[in-house]
C-alpha cells in the first residue's frame, strides 16, 4: 500500500518538528496534494492514523486539501487551472491539454503542544 508508506514519511516529518520545538504533542497535521499526486485522500489520512499509533502524533487531526494542476490547451493556447479529472479547456472545451505541476504531497501545516 503506497499509501501507508507516504503517512509513515508524514508522521516522521510532524515528529520531528514537534522534537525540535520541544513539543509534547503532535496535534494536527494539515497536508496539500496536487491533484496529480498519486495518492487516494482518505486512504493516505487513514494510513497517517494507523502510522501515528505509539508516536507524538498519536492523537493528532490528519486534513488534507486538493491543489490544483495548471494545464496549457494545445488547441487554443489558453492556461488554466484543472481542479479534476478528466478535464477540458475552459475556453475551447479541447481535450489536448499539458498538464504541468499537480503531483506534488507537502505538509503544510504541523499544530504542536
Amino acid at each position: 500500500m503506497h499509501e501507508l508508506t507516504l503517512a509513515e514519511s508524514v508522521v516522521a516529518i510532524a515528529e520531528a518538528a514537534a522534537r525540535r520545538a520541544g513539543a509534547r504533542r503532535v496535534t494536527r497535521v494539515r497536508l496539500a496534494l496536487g491533484l496529480l499526486a498519486h495518492a487516494e485522500t482518505d486512504t493516505l489520512l487513514y494510513c497517517c492514523q494507523l502510522a501515528a499509533r505509539d508516536t507524538l502524533a498519536a492523537d493528532a487531526e490528519f486534513q488534507a486539501e486538493r491543489r490544483p494542476a495548471q494545464a496549457h490547451c494545445g488547441d487554443c493556447g489558453q492556461r488554466a487551472e484543472i481542479a479534476s479529472l478528466p478535464a477540458r479547456c475552459p475556453r475551447c472545451g479541447g481535450e489536448n491539454l499539458a498538464l504541468e505541476g499537480g503531483d506534488e504531497m507537502r505538509v503544510v501545516d504541523i499544530g504542536i503542544r
